[in-house]
């Protein structure tokens, strides 16, 4: 989606005209559209049965977002007939920037219209060593364990230092599990919005308690407890065992070629190809960067707890941006090119320490990155804690939406036209008030006579999809996948 002002001779005020995205225009699109084949070909030669059903569909899904000739909804101005064509999205959690994008504006939107309740907010963010995050990403079931015990020991940190009895006070938080670094690296990480305070029961009223910021010296033993609790909780499910002092993590799982692509995307490595094993290139500064000093973030034995980010009670709109960053996708488009060599050129959002900015990849090697990417099915990334849990006694005399409850996040998204009924508790927003929510532009609109457009139909029947686009000029046909290039598959100079 882009907008663009367009000249008005009967108003001052430019109108806004919308543009379709055009995601074959792309260069992540062109990546994908040029070497599947080939990499699919890499990965089948290289292992028993190639690429998870799951992580295919992912890319099969990504090559069908945005395209018209997969199928589009059909809006109509009411007095003007002026038309405009709404491609299908893909609605994948992977890599896909457009979708990744409307998820993290409709998640960001929902936690702040629905959830979060009026009152302070403290972000607190959990990394993990990474032998834990190979386990995490082999064995996802055990995030909902570990999560229960950061939770219960943050929690019981707010009761604390409020001064009240466990049992008498509860907390709350939103965690979502991010999957990825600014290196569109594996990295499973827990980014959790927590209530800056406790929630307490006095007459027939839910009282909140705000509490003063974290000390280092009380982030610390946070921490500490958290690994303590953790590693035991590994231990005792047979996925870390102790020799001689020494913590070693167990993984039975066989997960065939995916393993190898998220041990690689981990630990900043190849994971096939003729520079299995290496590293990746990168292009640096000339001088490293001076190590940033952060404020409220302890490390022990490889984990990491940062606590340094809160926004004021009310402060709504700088919520919103956080939530926004916490749910945002994996890639952006425009940090990616290619270089004259053919490289993939990736630009971190921010210089590593030692000056990189840039990492190179070959489109296979690329292509790696992002199956490492794709999370499991049916996996859950957000989750809500305490007050805020689905069945809480409190929550409906906390939360902003009321009686509304918390609806399955997939949920919220999956519906890319739902109907607006600002009436009755809505989960969903429809695209158009998506759109203009976040780009401050009503896109719904009629770009000729502003009149209001509105959906008549949702054409998918080829038939069909092929006469309207040639009768509107488009391409009926979608863009086609490059064959497979076996000798590529083995082999790729720099």
């Amino acid at each position: 989606m882009s907008t663009k002002p367009c000249p008005s001779h009967d108003s001052p005020q430019p109108k806004v005209h919308y543009e379709r995205r055009r995601p074959e225009a792309s260069v992540l699109y062109q990546l994908v559209q040029e070497n599947l084949e080939t990499f699919l070909a890499q990965m089948k030669a290289e292992s028993d049965g190639g690429l998870p059903e799951f992580v295919k569909k992912e890319f099969d899904a990504f090559l069908e977002c945005g395209i018209l000739a997969h199928g589009f909804v059909r809006a109509r101005c009411g007095g003007c007939a002026h038309e405009k064509l709404v491609a299908f999205s893909c609605k994948r959690r992977g890599f896909c920037p457009s979708c990744g994008a409307r998820r993290m504006a409709e998640s960001a939107a929902h936690l702040v219209d629905q959830v979060i309740p009026h009152v302070p907010v403290r972000q607190w963010v959990l990394s993990f060593p990474l032998p834990l995050r190979y386990l995490l990403a082999a064995h996802p079931d055990m995030l909902a364990p570990i999560l229960k015990v950061v939770n219960r020991t943050v929690s019981n940190h707010l009761i604390d230092k409020a001064g009240f009895r466990r049992g008498e006070a509860k907390g709350g938080a939103v965690t979502l599990i991010q999957r990825f670094g600014s290196a569109a690296n594996l990295n499973i990480h827990l980014h959790a919005l927590v209530l800056d305070g406790v929630y307490r029961e006095e007459g027939e009223a839910v009282v909140f308690h705000a509490v003063p910021a974290p000390t280092e010296k009380e982030i610390t033993a946070v921490l500490s407890q958290i690994v303590t609790q953790t590693m035991a909780l590994l231990t005792r499910a047979g996925y870390v065992t102790e020799e001689e002092g020494r913590a070693t993590v167990v993984s039975d799982k066989d997960d065939g070629v995916l393993a190898p692509l998220q041990a690689a995307s981990i630990t900043y490595r190849i994971a096939y190809g003729p520079r299995q094993g290496q590293k990746l290139l990168t292009l640096q500064r000339q001088s490293a960067l001076a190590p940033a000093e952060k404020k409220r973030c302890v490390s022990l034995h490889g984990f990491s707890l940062h606590a340094n980010v809160r926004c004021a009670a009310n402060a709504r709109q700088p919520l919103e941006r956080l939530c926004r960053y916490i749910t945002r996708p994996a890639l952006a488009n425009e940090r990616l090119a290619i270089n004259p060599a053919g490289q993939v050129v990736l630009e971190l959002k921010t210089p590593y320490r030692d000056g990189t900015t840039h990492l190179l990849f070959s489109p296979l090697e690329f292509l790696q990155r992002l199956a490492a990417l794709v999370p499991r099915p049916r996996l859950n990334l957000i989750r809500f804690h305490g007050v805020l849990a689905p069945n809480a006694k409190w929550r409906a005399q906390i939360v902003p939406g009321g009686q509304a409850k918390v609806a399955d996040p997939q949920e919220l998204l999956d519906a890319e036209h739902a109907a607006d009924n600002p009436g009755s508790p809505c989960y969903r927003i429809n695209w158009a008030r998506l759109l203009k929510r976040v780009f401050k532009s009503d896109i719904a609109a009629c770009p000729e006579c502003g009149g209001e457009l509105k959906i008549i139909a949702a054409i998918t029947q080829p038939s069909a999809i092929n006469k309207l686009l040639t009768h509107f000029g488009l391409p009926a046909r979608a863009p086609p996948r490059a064959p497979a290039k076996l000798h590529l598959a083995h082999s790729f100079d720099f």
